[in-house]
């Protein structure tokens, strides 16, 4: 009897435990950080018990979603609608909650560099739900010493000396790409097309094939799971994240482990085969995997030979794992709306198809010639500018950070609002939501009044490494088509730009595609 009191004793302390740090994070604390942020002057929403701003924000998603907008590019409103409103509200510095954390809008660029010039040690990544890590891992979610590490291992892989090697893996897929858009068009000699799906063929056929090499099949069958788990992460990231929940058997959780599974076997399996057949003589690393291994070699030899000095077999299949998620992503998206705004704006079509005929003529494109596109150049940052892959980027305060007139205590978390910055008359003029690429005549650092308004691959020292290989390749694809065909928004295009991790076509893209 005595030892059953003494048991429930312990019970009730480590309930009462529990209860108290319980309330700590959903009660106490965001108070206390919602306090520090109001006393520097900071505006912003009311924290809610538990959920925060998560209703406002699902509720005012859904209604710029109810409908499409007007042909223009006045896109904030629709894409980022509750920023938009709490920007409207409570200022360009401002603060939302996300759960039971603190988000502080920092619309300033210069502020924006300072966070992301920084390398660690003072911001760290935003941590995602662990549903989402089965998605979205590597480099890119890293901080400190494995940042540095991974980022040192990967760089070489992106030089454009070794992106050369890979052109004519570029130039095959969009080869096959004019091919198949000509059997659609027929003896009619044009038809109607949806180019986001088809763009997203092309970058998934181009990642699997840069990636892998002649392993390229099976990087197609991970485009197309990791395409499921996108859609499945992004039902997660829009929840309320519980503790525990993760290994609750839902449906969702045992599908997101299936597929995580797959893809790791997969994966393992090309890389052992590639560590076998990079022992032989002869052997060529022209593909993203072979240069990664390759680079991996080296700098453990650097470092002294040792095996686990480099990045260990379960980091290579991360960071494949991460080439083929935001390979093939970002172009896809760069190329979609790039094809829109030439068919809302024909001119500017007509002028990128003179230049590129003049220096291509009926030759197919080449690595040097791409170099010279400079009206193509400009159009595809000016959509750029327009329809950022990344609208916003997100870091958290682990310690006490000072940054401008403002102090953030640990858990706060800080969203850079790319796409406010991209669309600001401020540093953009009056004309800043509409598509002019002569802006960017002088070259990007003289587009805007001040510098750093332009981020759509992030800036600093966690810029994306893939910038210039994406860019390659929408130069290669942009080059092909207006070489072989000219386009228009079809009758049935609605304009209907909207967030998912980067901006998609709610509707598709369907064009009117006519035969040169």
């Amino acid at each position: 009897m005595p030892g059953s009191v003494g048991w429930g004793v312990v019970g009730l302390l480590l309930l009462a435990a529990w209860a108290v740090r319980a309330l700590e994070w959903v009660w106490w604390r965001p108070r206390r950080l919602e306090r520090v942020l109001r006393d520097q002057g900071i505006k912003g929403t009311h924290y809610r018990f538990l959920h925060g701003d998560f209703k406002d924000l699902d509720r005012l998603s859904k209604e710029a979603r109810s409908k499409p907008m007007p042909l223009t590019h006045r896109i904030v409103p629709r894409v980022l609608p509750f920023h938009h409103q709490l920007i409207n509200d409570h200022g360009k510095i401002s603060f939302m909650w996300v759960g039971s954390d603190p988000r502080v809008i920092l619309y300033d660029p210069e502020l924006v560099r300072e966070v992301l010039s920084r390398k660690f040690g003072h911001f760290e990544k935003q941590e995602t739900n662990p549903l989402g890590r089965l998605l979205l891992t590597g480099v890119v979610t890293y901080e400190g010493e494995k940042w540095a590490k991974h980022r040192r291992i990967i760089n070489p892989a992106f030089h454009l000396e070794k992106l050369k090697c890979m052109f004519p893996a570029f130039y095959t897929c969009c080869d096959e790409l004019i091919e198949r858009w000509d059997m659609h068009i027929g003896l009619q000699g044009s038809c109607e097309l949806d180019v986001w799906p088809e763009f997203h063929g092309l970058t998934g056929d181009v990642i699997s094939r840069t990636a892998f090499g002649s392993s390229f099949k099976e990087g197609q069958r991970i485009f197309q799971l990791l395409d499921e788990q996108a859609k499945l992460a992004a039902q997660v990231v829009r929840n309320i994240y519980i503790p525990g929940y993760r290994f609750v058997p839902t449906k969702r959780n045992k599908r997101m482990k299936e597929i995580h599974r797959e893809i790791r076997a997969i994966l393992c399996k090309i890389i052992e085969q590639r560590e076998k057949g990079m022992r032989k003589p002869g052997a060529t690393n022209d593909d993203l995997l072979g240069l990664l291994m390759e680079s991996n070699f080296r700098y453990s030899q650097e470092q002294g030979g040792s095996k686990n000095t480099g990045m260990t077999k379960d980091d290579m299949i991360k960071e494949c794992r991460l080439f083929h998620l935001v390979g093939h992503k970002t172009t896809a998206v760069l190329l979609t709306w790039t094809m829109v705004v030439l068919g809302m704006h024909p001119s500017w079509q007509a002028r990128a198809r003179e230049e590129v005929l003049q220096i291509f003529g009926k030759t197919k494109p080449d690595f040097d010639g791409l170099s010279q596109l400079k009206i193509v150049t400009m159009i595809l940052y000016e959509v750029l500018r327009l329809y950022p892959p990344l609208s916003f980027v997100l870091r958290k305060t682990y310690k006490k950070m000072k940054l401008g007139d403002f102090s953030f205590p640990p858990g706060v978390q800080l969203l850079l609002p790319i796409l406010f910055l991209h669309h600001d008359p401020e540093y953009w003029g009056e004309d800043a939501s509409e598509f002019h690429p002569e802006r960017f005549a002088r070259g990007v650092s003289n587009a805007s009044k001040i510098q750093g308004a332009f981020l759509p691959f992030s800036w600093g020292p966690r810029i994306c490494v893939g910038q210039s290989y994406a860019l390659m390749e929408a130069k290669m694809a942009l080059a092909t088509i207006l070489k072989n065909f000219s386009f228009e928004l079809s009758p049935s295009y609605a304009h209907a730009p909207y967030m998912v991790f980067s901006i998609h076509p709610q509707y598709g893209a369907p064009i009117i595609l006519r035969r040169l």
